[in-house]
């Protein structure tokens, strides 16, 4: 049955066709020539034959020139009624067609104008001059025959309408679906990123801390600098096993067995990223005010890269061989400040994306980010963090 729909559709040239020719036969062959119940017949039965074929193959341009069918189809109608002959279903057939291709074609009320015009010439026809007890019955019977048609085609153009919506709307869902999952891809692309920068940057800071330090005690403290060659190697295999981990995010399948991927990082690793400064030759001090308390993933691992980020602007742009990381607790939020004196030496933070980075990680919990920098005076980072998480600012 799907399939003869389908070849319908396709072909509406064949559909005319059928139509057409069964409304030929019943009404030229079979319409015209029905006598009434008394036996008479009219005349100009060569005539009769001749409008109901004019009728019956107007068809064929029901669907292109719908007005122009029901108003010649009606014509011939009108013209049989006048010549004596019964309105029959049969003989009515062609403009119930054209009726209804004119509900399917134009809009609702214009429609029923125009079938409301034919119906009302081809039951006046039917009535005829004579008003006698039988006329309600003349009258009903070919006005609910073309009305019938005129109801077919509205519903079945709202149910066509109904069709596109929903091919539309599920073509919408799908363009949605597909915008959807390119900006997942581009989030997660922004957040492996910050990652590699965040992971990268404090990193390379710290070893090249250390080899410069090393380098520069080579000759005078030579035990010193094997410690620091030591931490060297310790802090480069670090950023080699978080790149590992952040990379191995692109690469993991939910059916791969690859070993799991370590947690993420946060304010837990504090200490280590603390004693990893202090190798590089920047002593932090650590104070925390409040009650501290356990952070939504997402919150802790943005303090945790916030705090990495800020200590690696102050080992590679501060002359300064200390900073400060002041942690407080608040009732709805976590204030980090990560400050430190500067130096006559230090270098300005120009260029790179850290500072854009630190603010991007604070907007994406609901959080913000103020920075002052003088230029080689003091610098500090002050971060407000919530508890609980809550839209970005700006959203």
């Amino acid at each position: 049955m799907a399939g003869l729909e389908q070849y319908v559709v396709r072909r509406p040239w064949l559909t005319d066709a059928v139509i057409a020719v069964a409304v030929l036969v019943g009404a030229a062959v079979i319409g015209v020539n029905l006598s009434d119940p008394d036996g008479a017949r009219p005349a100009d039965a060569w005539l009769a034959d001749g409008l109901a074929a004019v009728s019956s193959l107007v068809l064929f341009g029901a669907r292109r020139l719908p007005r122009v069918t029901v108003a010649v189809a009606a014509a011939c109608v009108v013209a049989l009624g006048t010549l004596g002959y019964l309105l029959t279903p049969l003989v009515l057939a062609p403009v119930m067609v054209a009726l209804y291709w004119l509900a399917r074609a134009l809009p609702s009320r214009l429609a029923w104008t125009y079938g409301a015009i034919a119906t009302a010439v081809v039951v006046a026809v039917a009535v005829g001059p004579t008003l006698d007890r039988a006329v309600a019955l003349r009258a009903i019977g070919p006005a609910l025959w073309l009305v019938l048609p005129l109801a077919l085609g509205s519903r079945s153009q709202l149910q066509a309408a109904y069709l596109r919506a929903l091919q539309a709307r599920a073509a919408y869902a799908e363009r949605t679906r597909e915008e959807e999952a390119r900006l997942r891809v581009a989030e997660e692309r922004l957040r492996i990123a910050r990652d590699l920068h965040d992971v990268v940057a404090h990193h390379m800071a710290v070893a090249n801390a250390q080899a410069g330090t090393a380098a520069h005690l080579l000759d005078s403290g030579p035990d010193v600098s094997r410690k620091l060659l030591a931490d060297l190697q310790t802090t480069t295999s670090t950023v080699m096993l978080e790149m590992r981990a952040t990379i191995g995010v692109l690469r993991a399948t939910d059916d791969s067995g690859a070993d799991s991927l370590q947690p993420a990082p946060g304010l837990a690793q504090l200490p280590e990223l603390v004693g990893a400064c202090a190798a590089a030759g920047l002593q932090v001090t650590v104070e925390i005010q409040g009650e501290p308390r356990d952070l939504p993933p997402s919150v802790d691992l943005t303090a945790y890269r916030i705090v990495q980020e800020a200590l690696t602007n102050a080992t590679k742009h501060s002359g300064s061989s200390t900073a400060y990381l002041l942690m407080t607790y608040s009732a709805a939020s976590l204030t980090i400040t990560v400050s430190n004196a500067g130096a006559a030496d230090a270098q300005p933070a120009t260029g790179g994306y850290g500072l854009i980075g630190m603010r991007e990680r604070a907007n994406a919990v609901g959080g913000r980010v103020q920075v002052t920098d003088t230029g080689g005076g003091p610098f500090e980072v002050v971060t407000t963090l919530p508890l609980h998480l809550q839209a970005p600012v700006g959203s």
